[in-house]
């Protein structure tokens, strides 16, 4: 009667995770295959929607369509070679989010390291206000970020978003977390070996921390990828915005080339995430497994 029970558990779990999982995914599938579509196909399968935006749409209702009836890559060819300028907004993504990921990593490291090696009540006082400005969302400091921007002469440069993003606090707090997880006792052996601090980060921490990194590069990336308020705050010449923003502000004549642009600017994010899936996981959960 109990192993009924438990089979009957598992499959009424398994069944509610795949309904989940279906729903989740069914956006991203949808964009994908919308992507192959032509315009006309799509004007009158969603045509309702922007109706009150133009008056070229004639279909009275929704019909969410997976598979297109005529497969094409109009679309793909006008957005990445009829039409540069999107090719340019996603090469602007990659110049905007690269550097941050990489200099957030490093000095996320290095903070880290510091918060786990430094004892005493003022490194709490200090690890504890990185907390409170990891909990603020970005829309509390876009201000004060726009007004040191202006201050600094960097007001419309990309300086403005990649500065501000090096120095975000999540990384340290979650790479803080995970390498007080180290044991002490690999630390002191390294030092009776004779190493020095930069020797004992570099070769003992840093190696210990990989699938940390990882995961904070993955969650960095998608979280600056996908960034939309920043940009338009702080970028006001168009020709330097990410491609995010394009994405944001679609018109109702570009829909077929927004789901094609969408869907190639989903590509990177997803081979990042298939690449470090592993890791991803495994920071994420080692991370809060021990009390600092």
């Amino acid at each position: 009667m109990r192993k009924k029970k438990r089979t009957f558990g598992r499959v009424g779990m398994f069944i509610l995770c795949a309904v989940f999982a279906l729903m989740f995914l069914m956006p991203t599938v949808l964009t994908i295959t919308n992507s192959f579509m032509s315009e006309s196909e799509i004007q009158s399968n969603y045509g309702m929607i922007f109706s009150t935006t133009t008056g070229g749409y004639v279909s009275e209702t929704v019909n969410l369509k997976f598979i297109p009836d005529r497969v094409t890559i109009s679309q793909y060819v006008t957005g990445l070679i009829k039409s540069p300028d999107y090719l340019i907004k996603f090469w602007n993504s990659l110049i905007l989010v690269v550097p941050i990921v990489i200099f957030q990593v490093a000095v996320a490291s290095v903070a880290a390291y510091s918060f786990t090696r430094w004892r005493g009540r003022i490194r709490s006082g200090i690890f504890f206000f990185y907390v409170i400005l990891m909990l603020m969302p970005y829309q509390v400091t876009l201000v004060p970020n726009y007004l040191v921007s202006r201050w600094l002469g960097l007001l419309n440069t990309r300086w403005a978003i990649i500065l501000p993003g090096i120095f975000a606090p999540f990384s340290v707090f979650l790479l803080t977390k995970f390498m007080r997880r180290i044991p002490y006792s690999l630390i002191e052996a390294a030092k009776v070996d004779g190493a020095s601090e930069w020797q004992i980060f570099t070769r003992v921490c840093l190696p210990q921390c990989r699938s940390a990194l990882y995961s904070i590069a993955i969650l960095v990336f998608i979280d600056y990828w996908n960034m939309v308020e920043q940009p338009l705050i702080l970028l006001q010449d168009a020709e330097s915005q990410p491609l995010s923003v394009f994405l944001s502000s679609i018109n109702a004549g570009e829909i077929g080339l927004a789901f094609a642009m969408a869907t190639v600017y989903m590509v990177p994010s997803l081979l990042l995430f298939l690449h470090g899936e592993e890791y991803l996981v495994e920071g994420i959960a080692n991370s809060g497994s021990v009390k600092g």
